[in-house]
């Protein structure tokens, strides 16, 4: 295969794994423009259209996802070949791709950001937010960071933040017109609102007490996918939110946000990075683990 025929197959791969042109000229460290302009010469080689093409997305055809999948395990062969003498490599280097929802990657990515990238200048972090809880395999993700609960049971776990529960939560102004709820069955009552994880799927609240557990559908004005949306309505006083209290513990602190139901507040299960061991884990994945685990402990000595 000339070099170009690989060039050709790599950008491919590459825009293929990512449905995007930008992130994967990034990954690439090309120009977009030139990135289109050599799938277009592989498509012209081959004689038929690979991509389709919108100005939002970018999806396979029927011929492109043929391709894929016959030189995509050739190009995961490539890359652990290359990952394999990492450990000879005095700088860890290459692409980290993570696939997190939104409150641990505000929660617990946001924070260390700064700090893992100036300690390992050689590698490049390429974060997807996505609440969906798609999948890291098919999604050709190194890693993802998700609530315990919805992590597949096949995954290797580490803990990603500290111990926190899942808590009601109102603004001093929603308060001064509304009661209290003493129960959780008093948020009938209440505007709550509804925070959805994918389509159309809505978070279940759920309380326990005394090993009482209610599990509630609640109704309200508002319906959001998006945690920071949900909790800037509740502080402007739309309705009731239910979130995890270690997201919300500066508003709390500044009395933004007022908590309630504490009693009823589950033990909450927290968040956790995970991965696959169907393949030798890469030299970025292995340091942020290190990383990770290690801003873990200092949590924790606090």
């Amino acid at each position: 295969m000339r070099g170009t025929e690989f060039a050709e197959l790599s950008a491919f791969v590459a825009v293929a794994e990512r449905g995007n042109f930008a992130r994967a000229a990034t990954y690439l460290r090309i120009v977009p423009s030139t990135l289109s302009q050599t799938i277009r010469s592989l498509e012209e080689r081959l004689g038929v259209r690979l991509l389709h093409r919108t100005t939002r997305s970018v999806s396979l055809t029927e011929a492109g996802e043929r391709l894929f999948d016959r030189i995509r395990p050739a190009f995961e062969e490539l890359h652990g070949a290359v990952e394999s003498i990492s450990d000879f490599r005095d700088t860890p280097m290459g692409t980290l791709r993570l696939s997190v929802s939104t409150v641990p990657a505000q929660m617990i990515l946001a924070p260390l950001l700064k700090d893992f990238l100036a300690a390992y200048p050689a590698i490049q972090l390429d974060i997807t937010i996505d609440n969906t809880n798609s999948d890291i395999v098919s999604g050709r993700f190194d890693a993802g960071i998700r609530y315990g609960k919805r992590i597949a049971q096949d995954m290797f776990l580490v803990r990603a933040s500290p111990e926190s529960r899942i808590i009601t939560v109102a603004s001093p102004d929603y308060l001064a017109t509304h009661p209290r709820p003493k129960t959780p069955q008093d948020l009938q009552q209440h505007a709550c609102i509804i925070f959805c994880l994918g389509t159309q799927q809505q978070l279940i609240w759920e309380f326990e007490k005394n090993r009482k557990k209610i599990e509630m559908t609640v109704s309200g004005p508002l319906i959001v996918n998006d945690v920071d949306l949900m909790v800037k309505a509740v502080r402007d006083g739309v309705g009731i939110g239910y979130v995890v209290e270690a997201y919300v513990a500066a508003d709390i602190r500044q009395e933004k946000l007022i908590p309630m139901l504490t009693d009823w507040s589950p033990a909450y299960h927290g968040y956790y990075l995970y991965y696959t061991s169907r393949r030798q884990l890469s030299a970025p994945l292995k340091v942020f683990i290190e990383f990770l685990s290690k801003r873990q402990n200092a949590f924790r000595q606090v």
